[in-house]
């Protein structure tokens, strides 16, 4: 284990360290900004990838969630646990785009020179997206939820095929083998 200046390093300081350079970053982007900066656009299209997905549908969602298929309580709790996980990922992307957008609309002057218009417009736009991550943020916690819900309404089933742990066999003596 390696020390810095004596200090040994914390478990998961990479996730943390990942969000606050994401944050570092986001505030330097922010405390840059002149009065009239527009920051440049750029749109990238990716169309090379041209395979076709199981089920021959073509959307977005589908590389996020496994397939629906509800035969095992595994596959439940497989599928209430990614989407969770996929709901968190993004409602943190968008509460950062929210912030992003903002921060970016805050910059182009109000037509008619109200003061701080420019800041009431910019919030305007921006809470929209806040309440998507609001929103997305919400799923996480009903896909937790769901199957909490499940575990609860069908315990009787679950507890009836689970499989209860033996002790392991313990060596015997052999008092005949002298």
């Amino acid at each position: 284990m390696a020390r810095t200046n004596g200090v040994p390093p914390q478990a998961g300081s990479d996730k943390t360290s990942k969000f606050a350079n994401v944050g570092a970053a986001a505030g330097g982007f922010v405390g840059a900004m002149g009065g009239s900066f527009v920051p440049p656009l750029n749109v990238t299209i990716n169309n090379g990838n041209k395979t076709p997905r199981r089920g021959g549908g073509g959307g977005g969602a589908q590389g996020l969630l496994p397939a629906p298929e509800f035969t095992s309580p595994a596959q439940i709790r497989n599928y209430c646990n990614t989407l969770r996980a996929a709901a968190v990922t993004l409602s943190f992307e968008v509460a950062m785009g929210a912030e992003i957008l903002k921060a970016v609309l805050s910059t182009v002057p109000d037509p008619e020179g109200r003061m701080g218009g420019a800041k009431i417009r910019a919030f305007k736009v921006s809470r929209k997206m806040q309440k998507a991550a609001d929103e997305l943020r919400n799923a996480a916690k009903l896909a937790a939820a769901t199957y909490a819900q499940f575990q609860q309404e069908y315990e009787g089933e679950l507890n009836a095929h689970r499989h209860t742990a033996r002790r392991p066999a313990q060596p015997r003596m052999t008092w005949g083998q002298q």
